[in-house]
């Protein structure tokens, strides 16, 4: 999901990203005589009446945010409609996660010096709305202004802080019948690169990037982003935006709650260039992901050999995923359900940064039963290798330290009715904490309880 919120490691968050996909039914072909064409045709225009909400549907990003059939809502009193009559579309959301370690003598502790999520039980919530406008009505190709809000809540605040501001504010269109698309203003970049096909897979971590810049749902910075499409697949993208602060996301959204300020603390510019392959799934054709990505970031950052010497810039990172659907379970029907396999591997230099490494194995089904079209099963497994220089440091103070922490996280999401998800995980953690532990913050092992409603 657009929702980014951490699930298991410490203090830097692993995100649990909330399933925000729902497919519509799919109409069996009938080719008998003309009258049954017109009962089909008459059937679908029946029981399809959103198709006209699509151009409202935010573009430019990865994240298939649901239409308004896959809401609780949908268009019951017009509304909807209403709106969409004067060039307005909308999606609202709240994402609701709660977690806590299962394993005993988890050395509970106060808050305030809480190390992860779920040392303590932790429950977070962070709620959207975003706000369209269709600019074509005026003659702008694909054209669309996003409006959007955040506010999130953390009973554990060192992953949030809490904060009411500023989710998006963009504008976007296409030129030359769709080559190039365009979209600039306060962007959340981590909707716009790297991703997965689906965003109901848990444990997936994005920080290497964050860290080292990327903009995130509760902190968008200014940003053009252009990606220029070389065929129906074959894709450039680049993205010219503010980083973060050096120091982090607690720290960007600690100075700049709204996401309005022009710019934070140490920060410089962030270029970010990926290239990738995308193909749909349709019958016989699986749904494929190819994507590799780097990033330059001017900001100033401490070295983390001696923090206290002056601040450096020349940050970067770099990364490479995949995914691929292995096996179609409803090619007629429905071609994208099925087993799907995928992998990521993110890095960034050890002296400016505390994860050097990520690495990430994942499998995951979609439609797993013919009862269940729409839910999703995923198994993700996660290495984060930690910057030597950081680790080394520590050691040499005496402290407890380990050199890379390693997950394997499970998920069932369900939907449960249209607009509604519903997901039960465990996952298990080897030193969930950042760099220095205590023997009894060597192991976690945390369920995972999250609600997802769209509106």
């Amino acid at each position: 999901m657009a929702t980014k919120l951490p699930v298991g490691a410490v203090n830097e968050p692993v995100q649990l990203r909330a399933s925000a996909l729902a497919s519509a039914p799919n109409l069996p072909l009938i080719k008998r005589g003309s009258s049954d064409r017109g009962a089909q045709t008459r059937t679908q225009k029946r029981i399809d009446p959103f198709a006209r909400f699509d151009t409202f549907r935010e573009k430019g990003i990865w994240l298939n945010i649901p239409g308004p059939a896959d809401t609780v809502d949908q268009d019951k009193i017009g509304v909807r409609s209403a709106l969409a009559d004067v060039g307005i579309g909308y999606i609202g959301w709240t994402h609701n996660i709660f977690a806590n370690n299962q394993l005993p003598n988890a050395a509970r502790t106060s808050i305030a010096n809480q190390l992860y999520m779920g040392q303590n039980p932790t429950f977070a919530t962070a709620n959207f709305l975003i706000v369209t406008y269709d600019l074509s009505r005026l003659g702008i190709p694909d054209g669309q202004i996003v409006v959007g809000a955040e506010q999130q809540y953390w009973t554990w605040k060192r992953p949030g802080p809490d904060r009411m501001g500023l989710n998006t504010l963009a504008y976007y269109q296409t030129f030359l019948d769709r080559k190039f698309e365009l979209k600039l203003g306060y962007l959340r970049n981590a909707n716009e690169f790297t991703g997965t096909l689906f965003a109901g897979v848990s444990g997936s971590n994005m920080f290497a990037l964050f860290q080292a810049g990327m903009s995130t749902n509760a902190a968008p910075t200014p940003a053009v982003n252009l990606k220029y499409n070389l065929d129906d697949h074959l894709y450039n993208k680049v993205s010219m935006q503010r980083s973060i602060s050096p120091d982090g996301p607690y720290a960007e959204i600690t100075e700049n709650p709204s996401g309005l300020n022009w710019s934070t603390a140490n920060t410089g510019i962030l270029f970010v260039d990926e290239l990738g392959y995308k193909s749909k799934a349709a019958p016989g054709v699986p749904d494929t992901w190819l994507r590799a990505g780097v990033g330059l970031n001017s900001g100033r950052y401490k070295n983390l050999a001696d923090p206290d010497q002056q601040r450096q810039s020349g940050n970067n990172f770099h990364y490479i995923a995949a995914d691929r659907q292995l096996w179609q379970s409803d090619v007629e029907g429905t071609p994208s359900r099925g087993i799907y396999g995928g992998f990521s591997i993110m890095g960034a230099p050890p002296d400016l940064n505390r994860i050097s490494r990520y690495y990430e194995l994942r499998l995951y089904a979609k439609g797993p039963f013919d009862s269940r079209p729409t839910d999703l099963i995923s198994l993700v497994a996660s290495n984060t290798a930690w910057s030597k220089v950081a680790v080394d440091a520590a050691l040499a103070k005496g402290q407890l330290a380990h050199r890379d922490t390693t997950a394997i996280t499970g998920t069932y999401i369900a939907h449960l009715a249209p607009g509604i998800y519903a997901t039960l995980g465990l996952s298990y953690i080897h030193n969930p904490t950042s760099i220095t532990h205590t023997a009894q913050t060597e192991h976690a092992l945390d369920l995972l309880v999250s609600t997802l409603i769209f509106f």
